[in-house]
């Protein structure tokens, strides 16, 4: 999978000659916490929330509400944005792009194709597109943790039992358990009841628990 794929276009962005009280206003309507910022098509910097909020109200309290309301109006974003851009490739793959993003400690990464803004990916997307569908979340249906899964033998007999007993999955992966130097694995089956199923893993020799989905 790739980070276009993933990524949200139709990226809304501001010049950098926009107001710190207009910025604020466009994230607010957008529900956004960081706005790009693009001056005459070239991508220039970027605005936080917390930018906005550290250069806000609390850092003026000298001033009066009106005096406030006038710097904010006046203030532009290019004072306050950040000019050190993360961006990755749309064709950069989503493992290469976590990378990027957690080495970087970033929240969210720039989709910039030769020198256009074309997208950005943020830690909901994330999420939203890759581990929500992974992990089955918001699925109906029922979730099986078998430990100590130690490859793909057992998992051949894993997907066995539940074939055996004409169950849907909805959802299956495997997550290592480091501190206990093994594998468990997770199934999330369509079916509300997976009674019948633990009992046959169990006569497998599997130890099973049942999750909350």
């Amino acid at each position: 999978m790739f980070i276009s794929d993933v990524m949200t276009c139709n990226v809304i962005t501001i010049p950098s000659s926009t107001s710190l009280a207009e910025a604020r206003r466009i994230m607010d309507a957008h529900r956004m916490r960081r706005l790009p910022v693009v001056d005459r098509g070239k991508l220039v910097g970027i605005v936080t929330r917390d930018a906005l909020d550290r250069a806000g109200p609390s850092q003026l309290t000298s001033f009066s509400i009106h005096d406030i309301t006038r710097l904010l109006n006046k203030l532009t974003v290019k004072g306050v944005m950040v000019r050190d851009l993360v961006t990755v490739s749309p064709d950069a793959t989503v493992e290469e792009a976590v990378t990027v993003a957690q080495g970087k400690k970033v929240g969210a990464l720039l989709v910039v194709d030769d020198g256009r803004l074309v997208g950005i990916a943020t830690t909901n997307d994330f999420f939203y597109r890759i581990l929500n569908p992974i992990l089955g979340i918001g699925k109906p249906g029922s979730r099986l943790v078998v430990r100590n899964c130690q490859g793909t033998k057992d998992i051949e007999k894993i997907v066995a039992a539940v074939n055996k007993l004409g169950l849907e999955v909805i959802t299956m992966f495997m997550v290592p358990v480091p501190e206990r130097d093994s594998n468990s694995f997770v199934v999330h089956l369509s079916s509300d009841d997976p009674t019948h199923l633990i009992s046959e893993l169990q006569l497998l020799g599997f130890t099973v628990e049942r999750r909350a989905r």
